[in-house]
């Protein structure tokens, strides 16, 4: 085995892990944040390691961090260690856990389209144990235990293999009540009485809905907001107003009449629900399994086909 002099030894490893979060943020407050110790903890580090090797790694000017030569010289070498180390920790992991797929779901199609599909898929694999998370975040699957996931976007992410599974056309959705009564709501114009039910990432659908509808008088801003848009067809199905979404999340509420579809008028987009896995692990017996389960249940879902990009 080599031996390594002293000039040789590797810097402390949470040195290097400060210094790679402070170089990527070119700020030790937001290094901080991030590692979830004080600014002072990290300069501390940082000058740890700019001692054991010394040079200086950053140079401060007027407020602003900038990197010096020799600390971009060590960037790159120290990001794709940290990278490596994580690709390493997270293929043990599958390994240990072949049997366990852990997916990152968007909480709206989670809750609306395949939580209620999802006990077909452990009849079908049921040596197969998921596990799923629901949050709108994106995960980074090289620094994390998740093996694959369902996104929302144009089916571009670098390091991924996207499946396209449905398309999201926007509609308008009520609770059937609001069809009658003293202001039923039966053309565009009428949603001047009613409330809008608006989603917080999304908040310029009902605008397009509208500009596309060529609909005037409406004021596509006011309303009640919801985080999820689970939570805006919920508030649809207890009367609360008018939600806009995408078909695939309200085919069920329609298809057994607890929500209309009030107008004839759908806004295509060109985003859609993707299923996604890195490349270097999207062909594992279990992500395949439930990529392929996903096609088959959305290629039934109002007849959409299914392409990969």
């Amino acid at each position: 085995m080599r031996t390594h002099s002293p000039s040789e030894r590797l810097p402390p490893l949470n040195a290097l892990r400060t210094f790679e979060a402070a170089a990527r943020h070119l700020s030790f407050t937001k290094a901080a944040a991030e590692l979830f110790v004080t600014q002072a903890a990290v300069s501390h580090q940082i000058k740890t390691l700019e001692d054991h090797l010394g040079m200086a790694l950053f140079r401060r000017l007027n407020r602003s961090l900038i990197l010096t030569d020799e600390g971009q010289a060590l960037l790159p070498f120290v990001r794709d260690a940290f990278d490596q180390l994580a690709d390493g920790v997270r293929k043990l992991r599958q390994g240990q856990s072949a049997g366990v797929l852990t997916l990152s779901v968007l909480p709206s199609i989670a809750s609306t389209w395949l939580i209620p599909r999802l006990r077909q898929f452990q009849t079908r694999h049921p040596e197969i144990e998921v596990h799923m998370t629901a949050s709108d975040r994106l995960v980074d699957f090289a620094r994390e235990p998740v093996d694959a996931g369902i996104r929302y976007g144009l089916g571009h992410w670098p390091g991924l293999r996207a499946l396209r599974l449905l398309s999201a056309e926007m509609m308008p959705v009520c609770s059937p009540q609001l069809l009658e009564g003293p202001t039923p709501l039966r053309t565009p114009d009428d949603l001047v009485h009613h409330q809008l039910l608006h989603v917080l990432n999304s908040p310029d659908e009902w605008r397009m809905w509208l500009t596309a509808a060529g609909v005037q008088g409406v004021d596509p801003d006011r309303g009640i907001r919801f985080d999820h848009t689970a939570l805006a067809i919920q508030a649809a199905l207890n009367g609360m107003g008018v939600a806009i979404g995408p078909a695939t999340l309200i085919d069920r509420d329609l298809a057994e009449g607890r929500l209309v579809e009030p107008f004839d008028f759908e806004l295509p987009t060109d985003s859609a629900y993707y299923f996604v896995a890195p490349e270097s692990t999207a062909d594992q017996p279990k992500i395949k399994a439930f990529g392929d389960w996903l096609r088959d249940e959305a290629a039934d879902n109002r007849g959409l086909g299914l392409a990969m990009p």
